[in-house]
């Protein structure tokens, strides 16, 4: 065992419990073995003892454990609770999950987004279910006189061997409740775990396939209403005036009115990005007569001027232009290239890599772009608000609720203890739900009404008015000598509001020479985080150029990389090197001997890719068919080092939404802006991945080891891209640069 401090006091742990034990509680509730015959259920308990913030124990042993973090579909839900249990040393078939509320005193970093929620919050897990363990063997050793140190607990029960005396947790909680917590704890030897490492159902299942309430939209309450919003027809325009006459008449209709999303003196945040501020609303019944009613009513929208303001950005601040105008896609990609010509922002150099390429024999020269993509979670954006003089209840799918917490207090003058927003399950998010714009407007609205609400917005509300993955723009350069070894490496890219570079990453450290630039371009369309950001981008592109580079110098694609892992290892170029070149080699070593990597399969053309970010070590061989010159994807062959895996059956139905999601986007998926408008507007005219466009198989295959886990919802996306790029490229004969694939060079169909 590992001895451990614990860092949760008392007065901490009861204040969570009070505030678990009253208000709304919107978790559902459900013995996490999920079985559903009642018969198998225990009966649940008289009483409930509640031992610190993550968890309280009945008096029959059935416990509840707190899962603190929204809920985005990664199954954190399961996967956090089943580390309190496994400390706690309880048997996972007694055990109830419980959203947990929104309270950052208690629960360390209520955030979806980064990857970020069991590497985060792994050790405070564990010592949580640590801490109740060790208070239950004290409260044991007490009642039967004997020293803490030769009590055991094993599934859920405390023994005395000795004596032969034993006794189940509920017994023991009562008293358990009262003790002091300890000052340290500890946690059991990885070789001991019994819950971690084992496949476990999702505690949502039930709910998710008999379509039970769960999600934002689902929540009611009586006497609310239903509002929506008219947005602007474009980016660059803004509300001059609007004519209500026909449509506050119309059946179920209850008031229109006029908002402002954040008051002119208000500093935003990182996360407050909205993508338009004076906004229309209508208020009626139902959504139905609120559709109706947002089709007839009359608007008329001018230009925008130039403007800057100052945001405050994770303890800095930072001024942001947003320029006038009228953009489209086609003149942004003109200025993204011309960007790359003529601008210089040196993010890492090493040694001399303008000398080197001078010096070269042969210059590889590649660029790749990529297009706007929208979320299109498949519940759209929602909200539920019940604003009063006393308070602001807020319920709905939010993956920032502890950083909107703060911007939904200062734009209503409330005091932030007087906010209260409860979680539900996201309908996905993937970073759409990091902005929570529309939950600052839900509470404008309610406040204003005087009345609760929700807010909805519509598919083509989102999808049009959205905030989307940035377009990006990327070119390399790979310099070679008379031998064709590699000399000098170069990348230089940017995009929309935002850089994909991560310019420490591999191959950086691995060339003597070598050389990152960056650019960030100004737009009125509104652009923020997608699923791995950045990386869903610059890992295909690096990928591609990296698999073509191999080709020109002769190479296996893999060993080239193999090797370029080896000089990291042996002899880094530079200090800041950000991965690990063993768990980096490790990955596509394991990759190339599971997908049989070089074996002759007739008609098979295959691609490799591999890549490091979240934490995590991922390579990837995608297997194409070419079927009436159409690809079809016949299988995924993935490595994975994320450390230790805490649910393999939710660690890999992870990977193949990774997977999937990440085929889906660089084939098929593009917004494109025209005079400022999105050219897509619903799934008629923006494609995503059908059924049969996804990989027949996919094989998933996590590296065994016991480092602490790392992220898991984002890197299995990014290679991915490079993968099939490259195999796109073996079974057609043409490389691929501008995603979506689909559209470059017609080759499906």
């Amino acid at each position: 065992m590992t001895l451990f401090k614990t860092t949760v006091g008392r007065r901490t742990f009861m204040k969570s419990s009070v505030m678990a034990g009253g208000g709304m509680m919107l978790g559902f509730s459900w013995l996490a073995s999920c079985k559903s015959s009642t018969e198998e259920l225990l009966k649940m308990p008289d009483e409930w003892f509640k031992i610190n913030g993550y968890l309280k124990i009945g008096n029959n042993g059935v416990t509840t454990i707190m899962s603190p973090n929204p809920e985005i579909g990664q199954n954190v839900k399961t996967s956090m609770p089943m580390i309190v249990a496994e400390e706690l040393d309880i048997d996972w078939k007694n055990v109830i999950v419980e959203q947990a509320p929104l309270d950052v005193s208690i629960f360390k970093r209520q955030i979806a987004g980064g990857s970020q929620a069991i590497r985060q919050s792994w050790e405070p897990l564990r010592m949580a279910g640590a801490t109740a363990r060790h208070m239950l063997k004290e409260a044991a050793a007490k009642a039967w006189n004997v020293p803490i140190s030769q009590i055991t607990t094993e599934a859920g029960v405390l023994h005395h061997k000795t004596s032969g005396k034993s006794a189940g947790y509920g017994e023991m909680a009562s008293a358990a409740a009262t003790i002091p917590v300890p000052k340290e704890v500890k946690l059991k030897d990885i070789k001991d775990f019994k819950i971690i490492g084992t496949p476990r159902k999702n505690v949502d299942a039930k709910k998710i396939v008999t379509g039970q309430p769960l999600f934002g939209l689902d929540y009611y309450k009586e006497g609310m209403m239903i509002a929506m919003i008219v947005h602007p027809p474009a980016f660059g325009l803004q509300l001059k005036s609007y004519d209500d006459t026909e449509v506050k008449s119309m059946p179920g209709i209850k008031d229109i009115f006029k908002i402002k999303v954040y008051n002119d003196d208000f500093t935003k945040g990182g996360l407050d990005t909205i993508t338009f501020n004076d906004l229309v609303v209508i208020v009626g019944n139902t959504t139905w007569e609120v559709m109706n009613a947002k089709k007839k009513i009359k608007t008329e929208w001018e230009p925008i001027k130039t403007s800057k303001e100052t945001k405050s950005m994770w303890g800095n601040t930072e001024d942001v232009v947003t320029p006038a105008g009228m953009e489209s896609s086609e003149k942004q990609s003109e200025i993204m290239q011309s960007f790359v010509t003529t601008s210089k922002n040196t993010v890492r150099k090493d040694g001399n890599p303008e000398g080197a390429f001078k010096k070269a024999a042969t210059i590889l020269e590649r660029s790749y772009t990529a297009p706007y993509l929208a979320h299109n979670t498949l519940e759209p954006m929602n909200f539920f608000a019940h604003v009063t003089d006393e308070k602001a209840a807020l319920v709905g799918p939010i993956q920032t609720p502890e950083v909107m917490e703060k911007s939904v207090s200062a734009r209503l003058g409330m005091p932030l203890e007087k906010i209260d927003i409860q979680l539900t399950r996201m309908g996905g998010g993937f970073g759409r739900r990091l902005y929570g714009h529309f939950l600052i407007e839900a509470a404008v609205i309610s406040q204003k009404l005087k009345a609760p609400v929700k807010l909805i917005y519509t598919r083509e509300d989102d999808m049009t008015c959205g905030i989307y993955r940035p377009a990006y723009y990327a070119m390399y350069r790979a310099a070679l000598d008379e031998n064709k070894k590699l000399t000098a490496f170069h990348v230089k890219c940017g995009g929309m509001q935002d850089s994909p570079l991560s310019a420490n990453r591999f191959p950086a450290g691995s060339v003597d020479n070598y050389l990152a630039e960056e650019f960030i371009i100004p737009s009125n369309v509104s652009t923020g985080a997608f699923r791995a950001p950045g990386s869903n981008f610059i890992a295909g592109a690096e990928q591609s150029f990296i698999d073509e580079l191999a080709e020109t110098m002769g190479k296996d694609p893999i060993d080239l990389r193999l090797e370029l892992l080896e000089r990291a290892k042996i002899n880094p170029v530079g200090k800041d090197n950000d991965y690990d070149a063993d768990r980096y080699a490790g990955v596509l070593k394991m990759v190339k001997e599971k997908s049989e990597w070089g074996k002759k399969n007739p008609g098979i053309h295959r691609g490799i890719a591999a890549y490091f970010c979240h934490n995590s070590y991922v390579a990837q061989v995608l297997d194409i068919e070419m079927k009436d010159k159409k690809p079809v994807i016949k299988k995924v062959t993935a490595a994975v080092d994320c450390g230790i895996v805490v649910n393999p059956l939710a660690a890999t139905n992870l990977c193949e939404g990774g997977i999937i999601d990440g085929i889906g986007h660089s084939m098929y998926s593009a917004i494109t802006i025209k005079d400022g408008i999105a050219e897509q507007s619903n799934f008629n005219s923006y494609h995503l991945i059908r059924m049969n466009e996804a990989p027949e198989s996919i094989d998933v295959h996590f590296v065994e080891n016991q480092i602490d886990p790392t992220g898991l919802g984002e890197p299995l996306n990014p290679p991915v891209v490079g993968a099939l790029a490259n195999a796109l490229y073996k079974a057609t004969g043409k490389r691929y640069y501008n995603q979506p694939f689909a559209g470059e060079q017609k080759i499906i169909g």
